[in-house]
């Protein structure tokens, strides 16, 4: 009898650590599809997801975002950019302000920028984007961000009631190298995970921002 007992302890182990195994291996699987993909529909906004700043100069990961948000408005995807984040303590200008800032003087005119400067991840941003959003009647989006953050920030968006499509940027230090592409890919896919389980960002998760 404690034989049996103990075979069908095995037998239930195995099959959810098998069950765990498939499942991080979809979930990583979908994030490297999504981030091949490249959708560009007419829509309401171009939201570019934030990322750090320097005293109002953004590093070459928000770089790579803002330029290719520039071509995407520039191409006609959308009338507005709204660029959206806070910023940490200590810092002078949010994650918005020096994104409006970039794109101004890109050229982009001041009433086709909304920096929407709230947000310390990927979710808070989502959602006031959202508020944003709603007061303005708006549904549609184009988010910009990385490749492997393309599927969570999609996933955020339409839970905050955005309809979204993601137009990740191909350059920036985020896609220099294979080891990089890898190592941003088993993040994303815990902070993924992690969201999907608990609906909200967890504090000091790898991933999550």
């Amino acid at each position: 009898m404690g034989v049996r007992i103990g075979s069908l302890v095995g037998r239930v182990v195995g099959a959810l650590v098998l069950a765990f195994v498939l499942l991080v291996g979809s979930t990583a699987a979908a994030i490297w599809w999504t981030a091949r993909q490249d959708a560009r529909p007419v829509s309401d906004a171009i939201v570019v997801l934030g990322s750090a700043q320097y005293n109002g100069v953004p590093s070459s990961i928000f770089e790579a975002r803002l330029e290719h948000a520039l071509r995407l408005y520039e191409a006609g995807v959308a009338p507005v950019v709204v660029t959206v984040g806070g910023k940490a303590a200590g810092d002078q200008f949010t994650e918005a302000e020096a994104g409006r800032d970039y794109l101004g003087e890109a050229g982009v005119p001041a009433d086709a920028l909304l920096a929407v400067e709230h947000g310390v991840d990927t979710l808070e941003s989502m959602r006031a984007v959202s508020a944003a959003f709603d007061e303005r009647g708006w549904v549609s989006a184009v988010l910009v961000t990385d490749p492997w953050h393309a599927m969570r920030a999609e996933r955020m968006a339409e839970d905050a009631g955005i309809t979204a499509d993601s137009s990740p940027t191909r350059q920036g230090p985020a896609v220099q190298t294979r080891t990089t592409q890898f190592r941003y890919i088993l993040r994303e896919t815990a902070a993924y995970l992690l969201y999907r389980v608990t609906g909200e960002s967890v504090a000091g998760a790898p991933g999550i921002g």
